[in-house]
């Protein structure tokens, strides 16, 4: 007996990730403002990753709220940079000033996923990978984004390494799931643990 899981998120790339893993789910955008619920952490001494637990925990907790009885996976991603937060570019010129700041440093992105029912926290992890960027010459930086386009913005760091984004590393330690935006393989056992998939 499966259970459809409602995830709590309008990321295609999640929603993918879930379904080729042959987990019934059903995406339910999130009704909450990010940058509010993290501004009270900036200067708490809030992890980067305790940031991502906070915004992948409310997410769940809003659509639960909404859909009662439902298993609710609620997910969030930061990179951090030191004590530096990123978040998605606004614009070309924020991707841009973006590539320069991680070029030739390792940074962490952080893949929180909290599952919740009927408001209830039944568990949470963080996933997290490093990843080493070349150093990049600023004019290679700016055809890079030429070539992948608005595609820039839609991530934290302003590159996919599931796309051509791969030719800005030089060296990534952690897998390709907390990578992309879930860590799935401790997700799908906790799924296993609650009965909420078989095996």
């Amino acid at each position: 007996m499966t259970e459809k899981i409602i995830l709590a998120s309008g990321s295609p790339f999640r929603k993918a990730m879930l379904l080729d893993a042959g987990v019934d789910v059903e995406a339910v955008a999130p009704e909450v403002d990010e940058r509010a619920l993290e501004a009270p952490l900036q200067g708490s001494g809030a992890s980067p990753e305790d940031v991502a637990l906070v915004l992948a925990e409310a997410k769940a907790t809003e659509v639960s709220e909404r859909r009662p009885g439902a298993l609710v996976l609620g997910c969030d991603q930061t990179l951090s940079l030191g004590d530096e937060v990123f978040h998605k570019p606004a614009d070309m010129e924020g991707a841009r000033r973006h590539l320069l700041a991680l070029s030739g440093r390792t940074h962490q992105l952080n893949s929180a996923a909290v599952l919740v029912r009927d408001g209830e926290v039944l568990w949470r992890h963080v996933g997290i990978a490093s990843l080493t960027m070349r150093k990049l010459d600023p004019a290679f930086i700016g055809r890079h984004l030429a070539r992948v386009g608005s595609r820039a913005l839609s991530s934290v760091g302003a590159y996919q390494v599931e796309g051509e984004g791969i030719q800005l590393f030089e060296k990534i330690e952690g897998d390709h799931f907390t990578i992309v935006g879930l860590p799935l393989l401790p997700l799908l056992a906790e799924l296993r643990t609650l009965g909420a998939i078989d095996g």
